[in-house]
């Protein structure tokens, strides 16, 4: 791909609607702006609110492959990079022993070629794009990784290549679409935000989550739908250990739809509380003190938003 893929930022929120991603003005420039700027995009945000989803989506529209690397603490070139099969080497280098063979140089070249190589996701990320295919690269949840990590990945994205001692450099003719997420459990550290895009992605408006409920849940009926939302809306206003994001949102509805409901009532709220709360202190705080309060509110104003 070379420049951006989309004349314009309209048609590219366009486009990203018509494959179920409802986005914003703002999501969309920075989107666009990656595209045509080949820089990292960093989103952060809390968890469940579609970072991940923009990844994912962006590689359907752009039809080119998604490599994800979901990021843990302890990550390693191993697990990043690459890493020799020693097993399938081992077992060859015995089989050359039976038969009696020498290890030659060009026996030892070739167990430390491709057909031995493990290839982890970092490396086929930049071997596609060493073939003019660029992927987009999801680099899911960095703040759950360690430092080092992060330091090393500052010298990747600055020259999109690798070098393997045995085999030589592989660069990225073109590179591929980062998108680097984060669920600020810690701070990323300065170096990085700084060869980065950056867009904080915060929980929707009640009109943006409504149009994602209705677009992802498209069997969900109108009144319960409004409801819902209006529920969601209010109970993100509370002081919780975890407010619910889009994706509980979205379960909700979806296990509301499984239950045939039409309409929101205390009962049925407090029974699948357990799909929008994952603590049991947010849940005995909401059962106890708030849902019917809430619920009443919900119904009312998503009346008065129908009327």
């Amino acid at each position: 791909m070379n420049g951006p893929a989309f004349p314009t930022i309209d048609e590219l929120a366009e486009v990203l609607l018509e494959h179920a991603y409802v986005t914003d003005r703002a999501l969309a420039t920075v989107l666009y702006l990656t595209l045509k700027l080949r820089k990292p995009l960093l989103l952060e945000g809390e968890a469940g609110v579609g970072k991940t989803q923009v990844a994912k989506t962006l590689a359907e529209v752009l039809q080119t492959p998604l490599i994800r690397l979901q990021c843990y603490e302890g990550l390693d070139v191993n697990s990043t990079i690459y890493e020799w099969n020693y097993c399938r080497q081992l077992l060859h280098i015995r089989m050359l022993e039976a038969q009696a063979c020498d290890i030659t140089d060009e026996v030892e070249q070739d167990l430390f070629g491709g057909n031995y190589l493990i290839k982890r996701p970092l490396l086929q990320a930049i071997e596609l794009s060493e073939h003019g295919t660029a992927p987009v690269l999801l680099i899911d949840e960095l703040d759950r990784a360690d430092e080092e990590f992060e330091a090393f990945l500052l010298e990747l994205l600055s020259d999109f290549q690798i070098t393997i001692p045995e085999i030589g450099t592989i660069r990225a003719t073109e590179p591929p679409v980062v998108i680097i997420t984060s669920n600020r459990t810690r701070e990323i550290h300065d170096a990085l935000k700084r060869r980065c895009i950056y867009q904080w992605i915060d929980f929707p408006s009640l009109r943006k989550e409504y149009s994602i409920v209705t677009l992802k849940v498209p069997h969900a009926p109108n009144l319960m739908a409004h409801q819902l939302v209006e529920f969601v809306q209010e109970l993100r206003r509370l002081d919780l250990y975890k407010l619910p994001g889009v994706a509980e949102t979205l379960d909700w509805a979806e296990a509301l739809v499984a239950l045939d409901a039409r309409e929101l009532d205390l009962p049925l709220v407090e029974d699948t509380l357990g799909l929008l709360l994952k603590y049991q202190d947010d849940f005995e705080t909401v059962r106890d003190g708030h849902a019917k309060r809430l619920l009443e509110q919900a119904k009312r104003q998503s009346t008065e938003r129908l009327l």
